[in-house]
């Protein structure tokens, strides 16, 4: 594989010395580019555009030439395993991503395969080379995978959730039910990052979108758990170099301690964690991404640049930092903002660094 050109990222998220503060944004491939709504309306959709790896392609590349990211991002969706699982998976115009069928009893859950990366998502898989090849050592490929548990609630719900009824009455009522599900899509989730990882994702992140909204107890024993189990099943060395994999749960700084005893490399943190703090609370042990409230960046530059460089201040001097949103980029945001963003993290951030 060819060399990468900036490799600061990978370095950050390993503790390893930077010059500056690598950056990146979740869903910087998305809807507040006019690139990016240039080519879904070009596909169709949104999934024409996601099963689609040269579109999938070329989303992704379209932040990086706008703005000096230092990763790239896979283009795709969390919920690619239930609907590969048979779920069937449509978005619906206003209302999100919803699911034809829905889980609801044991035998729903027993009825359901282990995906297998290649012969289920090949054209994740197909995207994940595709996009490689493109970047051509430009920066690092993140792929990126749902929790067993966020990737449960879709399937239980059908769809987003405002009270999450359906699947915390299963995981109450019949936890044995809600563990079988969880298993199969923890050995499903370990099976596709691992493909991701052998096609050429060079990080991988797995995102818990609604493991904030469990209890403290239920956490630990039905999301963290089952993020713990996929981490000790991935391939962590690849074409010569450590693959380093960071958890992100939303709404997740109570058991920052925690996560960092899983084995991952970095945490993502929320806007609502201090990263000071959070970096206390872990000390060396992991790296943090994060952690600037996406609405920051419908302010004016000066502003944005104001709150990069408190962040920068709270983290403080030395290495292990990625800095990033707490969450994804909204569509409203200017993509102007974005590139001021981008440009503080960079230009602030030399100071905390003494060594290349």
């Amino acid at each position: 594989m060819t060399a990468l050109k900036n490799d600061r990222f990978l370095r950050a998220l390993l503790k390893q010395p930077v010059d500056v503060t690598p950056v990146w944004m979740m869903r910087q491939a998305g809807r507040y580019l006019p690139e990016y709504r240039a080519s879904r309306a070009k596909a169709g959709d949104f999934m024409s555009l996601m099963q689609s790896p040269e579109f999938a392609c070329e989303v992704t590349l379209q932040p990086l030439d706008r703005y000096p990211l230092d990763a790239a991002i896979l283009f795709s969706d969390i919920l690619t395993i239930p609907d590969a699982m048979g779920q069937g998976l449509y978005f619906e115009t206003g209302e999100g991503p919803r699911f034809r069928k829905v889980i609801e009893t044991a035998a729903d859950v027993a009825a359901l395969p282990v995906t297998d990366p290649d012969a289920d998502l090949g054209y994740v898989m197909d995207a994940v080379r595709t996009i490689r090849s493109a970047l051509n050592g430009r920066v690092p490929l993140i792929g990126f995978a749902g929790s067993p548990w966020t990737l449960a609630t879709y399937m239980v719900e059908g769809g987003t959730s405002k009270d999450f009824r359906k699947i915390k009455a299963m995981m109450y009522d019949q936890p044995e039910v809600m563990h079988a599900l969880l298993d199969k899509l923890a050995q499903s989730v370990t099976a596709y990052l691992n493909g991701q990882i052998r096609n050429g994702a060079q990080a991988v992140q797995i995102f818990d979108t609604w493991g904030g909204n469990l209890s403290s107890v239920a956490y630990l024993e039905f999301s963290l758990a089952y993020m713990k189990r996929i981490v000790d099943g991935l391939i962590r060395e690849h074409d010569g170099r450590p693959v380093p994999v960071i958890l992100f749960t939303k709404n997740g700084g109570l058991w920052l301690e925690s996560m960092a005893g899983t084995g991952a490399d970095a945490l993502g943190l929320d806007w609502t964690c201090d990263i000071g703090d959070a970096r206390r609370r872990v000390g060396d042990r992991v790296a943090l991404q994060g952690n600037m409230d996406p609405s920051a960046l419908y302010a004016r530059p000066e502003m944005i640049r104001r709150e990069v460089a408190r962040i920068l201040e709270s983290y403080g001097h030395g290495e292990g930092h990625v800095f990033n949103l707490g969450h994804g980029i909204t569509p409203q945001v200017d993509p102007a903002n974005a590139g001021a963003f981008i440009e503080a993290v960079h230009e602030l951030s030399a100071q905390y660094h003494t060594t290349a």
